[in-house]
């Protein structure tokens, strides 16, 4: 995950990418968080003024996807299904047990910085639940000791880096 920081000068070229298409706000909005990491909050008057919104407007629609974060996330992204398969196979007894051990909700980041917990529907590994996402990596009949060891193996690897 390559996460630049807020330039407002990047913003506008990708703004400027992708103002022309029909219905732009949400290529926009996935194009800067995926340059930002989120979609900054200085971003939104930019984006309404570019697309003759207004800023409730713009700020309705990233309000409204789950997938748009307003704050930048942790170094690492997990991301549990919620989905009704693997609730059956013991999602929220997992969500609760990880949400304890790292101290956070869906939605937060650790204090440490290194973990956002996300909820997610369906990652498409229904026979494999409880599944989770570790970044852009599908993991499938996880538990709290399989997230601390591929949190742990990701940690390492950074070290190496």
């Amino acid at each position: 995950m390559g996460v630049m920081p807020w330039s407002a000068e990047r913003a506008a070229e990708l703004i400027e990418q992708y103002r022309s298409q029909a219905g732009a706000c949400l290529p926009i909005l996935h194009a800067l968080q995926e340059e930002f990491g989120h979609v900054p909050a200085a971003a939104v008057p930019l984006v309404a003024e570019a697309l003759n919104l207004s800023r409730a407007e713009v700020h309705g629609v990233v309000s409204f996807y789950h997938d748009f974060r307003k704050t930048a996330p942790g170094r690492h992204v997990l991301k549990l299904c919620r989905a009704e398969a693997c609730q059956a196979m013991g999602a929220d007894k997992l969500a609760a047990q990880v949400k304890a051990r790292f101290g956070i909700d869906f939605h937060d980041t650790s204090a440490d910085g290194k973990l956002t917990l996300e909820p997610i529907f369906c990652l498409g590994n229904c026979a494999c639940g409880p599944a989770a996402m570790l970044d852009e990596r599908i993991l499938g009949r996880v538990d709290l000791a399989k997230i601390e060891t591929y949190l742990a193996r990701h940690i390492a690897q950074e070290r190496q880096s």
